[in-house]
């Protein structure tokens, strides 16, 4: 019998030393992992017991039948012309046969049907705590994952958990169970050669088996490597289909993927010689044995030292025995690559928590709203500060805007807010409660956002709405989005609010986009809310009816606006003008604009229409006149 090698689903194997034998530090590995296994089963105990006596059950009813074909071939040695002794003794002994067949099918189906439990909330349980773990982590780990690949490691090491219950408990178990009653019969029964040739045998095929897996274990890692590398160029390809079209680069991605399934290809034909190999070797050795066992056994009849029956038992151990082994290079692969699969999704779960609550964390209490940045210095690699003594304050129920040019760390200042990041120094408050001191669900439910890049579930309008409060009505719904001014272009389409948005909201404008992201966190209302350019992808009629519905919402509530277009924050309580992570200028508007410094000369800029990349470098300007735009 032929072994698959289930090349549709390749696992990442682990790597094979030069000698072709697993390191130490590998087994090792295997061991650690089996151990944080068993935690997650333990919750499972009493079904596990349970499954092995039926295992038992299965494989003593297995071994039986044997031992009743002989009796069964042994009775068929009757005298001509005795009909009483056919009717009655090899009728019972094939009825029985039948009995101990369906012994071992019901026992084994009883066994799966009892783990199957186990096996599956095991599964959940680990892909849930994973699931949470990665919505825990930073956000610097998600800026630098690789989507295609990191869902790969999940989907195999989900599955590793199955496979690692399932041929551990329905293959190993069963198989060792079944030689141990096989030799001990062989032994016992006959003389202890029998026995002999099928412990030599068994290990002749454990030890090559063994031998061969793991020298083509690097050719089953090569393969694994080259189809996580084109899983996730095709994602990554897949995601930025527009860019693709823009610049016409649709044989170029082609290209770049096809590279990827060369090298698969023959990275795979390799592991199918490999296994071509183990397959022939593993028959050879079952073959031999099968002769010796059966030679011997013949010889035994000659001499009438044997039955014919004894003849049959042995040949029908044999075939019982080495059915379950033939399998073993498979077992043994497949566990390798289920415990590296599963070491590698427990590795993600291993990933540093850079932000975390500390022990003791307190909710978030949001009394007044009042927000503190206090010397505040921050940078996302040690070489390259972003914000240099950061301080401002945003009064209770007041606007402070922050504007600046491109990379000046505007954006920064909020994704601090939001705490996605710890800062390097100085301390960012809400009511006098530091943010690295209270919980971060708490501070983040304290807070809303409009961010300038809106990124929607691949699901319904009134989906994407509802997410900033699950749980809320249609009508609280249809409310928000008429309060951003999104309503009469989602009751227009076909399907109104169960309109599919697509991926990542492609199918919608960026102006409609970031007018259902203002609907959510209309929706959310929470005492602090944060705009990073909220209508920058807006026209100008929708922006001036959004500003104004912005400046309600804001209302008694503490906002930061983060701004490029100067005329939408004139309104604001306090402009903090930030160049090159430091604060430069602060005051009202009008006061800006009296100084005639960096605030004035973006102004005039601006007025003008010349604002752009040069601006950001230019001279101070004299001070503009006009103080009441429009």
């Amino acid at each position: 019998m032929r072994a698959p090698d289930r090349l549709s689903a390749p696992t990442v194997a682990a790597p094979a030393s030069a000698g072709g034998a697993a390191p130490a530090a590998a087994r090792k590995s295997d061991w650690q992992t089996l151990a944080r296994l068993l935690p997650y089963l333990w919750d499972y105990r009493w079904r596990v017991g349970v499954a092995l006596v039926f295992l038992v059950g299965a494989k003593a009813a297995n071994v039986g039948v044997p031992l009743l074909l002989k009796r069964l071939v042994d009775a068929l040695s009757i005298k001509p012309g005795d009909p009483q002794a056919l009717l009655v003794v090899p009728v019972g002994l094939v009825v029985a046969y039948g009995l101990l067949r369906l012994s071992t099918t019901l026992f084994t189906e009883l066994r799966e049907l009892t783990f199957s439990k186990a096996t599956q909330g095991t599964a959940r349980t680990i892909s849930l705590q994973v699931f949470r773990h990665l919505h825990a982590l930073s956000l610097r780990f998600h800026l630098e994952r690789q989507t295609g690949g990191m869902t790969r490691d999940i989907e195999r090491g989900t599955r590793a958990v199955q496979s690692l219950i399932s041929y551990s408990l329905y293959s190993i178990f069963p198989t060792l169970i079944e030689v141990a009653l096989v030799l001990t019969l062989l032994a016992v029964k006959f003389d202890v050669w029998f026995a002999g040739i099928t412990v030599l045998a068994l290990a002749f095929y454990v030890t090559f088996t063994i031998g061969v897996t793991e020298w083509r274990t690097q050719f089953r890692q090569r393969m694994n490597e080259m189809d996580s590398t084109a899983n996730s160029r095709a994602i990554d390809s897949l995601l930025n289909y527009e860019t693709v079209k823009y610049f016409n680069n649709e044989d170029f991605e082609a290209r770049r993927y096809d590279e990827n399934l060369e090298k698969l290809r023959r990275a795979a034909l390799k592991s199918q010689t490999t296994l071509s190999l183990l397959n022939t070797g593993q028959q050879l050795i079952i073959a031999v044995a099968l002769v010796a066992m059966l030679w011997r056994a013949t010889v035994g009849v000659a001499a009438g030292r044997l039955t014919l029956g004894d003849l049959v038992m042995i040949n029908a151990f044999m075939i019982q025995l080495y059915i379950p082994l033939n399998f073993l290079g498979v077992i043994y692969r497949e566990l390798k690559q289920s415990l590296t699969d599963l070491e590698k999704m427990f590795g993600l779960l291993e990933k540093h928590r850079e932000v975390d609550d500390r022990p003791g964390a307190q909710p978030l209490q949001v009394r007044e709203g009042r927000v503190r940045f206090e010397h505040v210095s921050f940078a996302y690699e040690p070489a390259r500060p972003i914000l240099h003594d950061v301080s401002f304050e945003i009064p209770p129920g007041k606007t402070v805007a922050v504007v600046g040019p491109s990379g000046a760390g505007k954006s920064t200042l909020a994704r601090l807010l939001y705490r996605f990041y710890d800062i390097t120094s100085g301390a960012i408050t809400i009511d006098g409660q530091e943010l690295r001191s209270v919980t971060q669900a708490s501070l983040r439910a304290a807070i809303g956002i409009v961010p300038q890049d809106t990124v929607l579930f691949n699901d319904t309008v009134a989906y994407n709405i509802a997410y900033g409060r699950p749980g809320a009505t249609q009508a609280e719904v249809e409310a928000a989005a008429r309060a951003a001014h999104i309503h009469a272009f989602i009751a227009a389409t076909p399907l109104g609010y169960a309109t599919m948005v697509g991926e990542r909201g492609l199918k919608l404008s960026g102006g409609e986009k970031q007018r259902v992201a203002i609907a959510r966190t209309l929706l959310k209302n929470p005492p602090v809310l944060i705009f990073d350019e909220a209508t920058s992808a807006l026209d100008s009629a929708n922006e001036r009816a959004i500003q104004a519905e912005l400046r309600r919402l804001s209302q008694g509530k503490t906002a930061l606006v983060i701004a490029h277009r100067l005329s939408t924050v004139v309104d604001a309580h306090e402009i903090v003008v930030l160049e090159a992570g430091r604060v430069v200028e602060r005051g009202p508007h009008a006061e800006l604009l009296a100084r005639g410094g960096r605030y004035a000369q973006m102004w005039r800029l601006q007025q003008s229409g010349q604002d752009g990349p040069a601006a950001a470098g230019a001279a101070p300007a004299a001070p503009a006149l006009q103080s009441n735009p429009t």
